[in-house]
């Protein structure tokens, strides 16, 4: 199940368009759609994983386009004091188990915090990515193509999920891997150490 993503996304990435992994119990794949191996990491194996951040570089000049037939850019990164990026894949069994808890913590969000997810094999199969987000409640934006930055961080990537936290200055600060067992707590605790050094309040889930 663990396997490489950077040499393969390079060589599909560089189509400019962010392509997935394969395999698993993801939804049957349209025949023309590039599969490069699955990468799911399970929730035994990836339980508390988190890699500090270093070397995972910036959102500071990228292009990415909707599942709503949207644009994203760093300007929407700017826009908050905090970006949570969650990386999944249609062909990740881990990733789609995740999504319902993926969508609480979105929705308990406060405005100046926002999460967006990016579906790495959704361009093409964009009616499968609209089904798996909708029946898990998630409502926020989902990128599906890519290129200055966000291609290449999509390239750093070695397994999915990966979710990331960016900074109001674009700055990928942290990283947490694999499917999480307490995906909320996690996650907040993870979003109120890049407020904390970028010296704002914390956030709290509670409404």
């Amino acid at each position: 199940m663990k396997r490489l993503l950077a040499m393969t996304l390079s060589a599909i990435l560089a189509l400019g368009v962010l392509a997935g992994c394969g395999g698993g119990n993801a939804p049957e794949q349209p025949a023309d759609t590039a599969q490069p191996e699955n990468t799911a990491q399970s929730e035994d194996t990836a339980q508390d994983g988190q890699d500090a951040g270093t070397g995972l570089g910036t959102l500071a000049s990228f292009t990415a386009g909707t599942l709503d037939g949207g644009t994203f850019t760093q300007d929407d990164i700017m826009a908050k004091d905090v970006t949570v990026i969650n990386f999944w894949a249609l062909s990740c069994g881990p990733c789609i188990v995740e999504m319902p808890d993926l969508a609480e913590f979105a929705g308990a969000l406060p405005d100046n915090v926002q999460l967006v997810t990016v579906c790495l094999d959704g361009n093409g199969n964009e009616d499968t990515a609209r089904e798996v987000l909708e029946k898990a409640g998630f409502e926020g934006v989902t990128l599906i193509s890519g290129s200055g930055d966000l291609l290449d961080l999509s390239r750093s990537l070695m397994y999915t999920p990966t979710t990331v936290f960016v900074d109001g200055e674009g700055m990928v600060a942290d990283a947490v891997i694999g499917g999480q067992e307490d995906l909320s707590g996690t996650f907040l605790a993870a979003v109120n150490a890049v407020l904390e050094g970028s010296g704002k309040a914390e956030i709290s889930l509670e409404k």
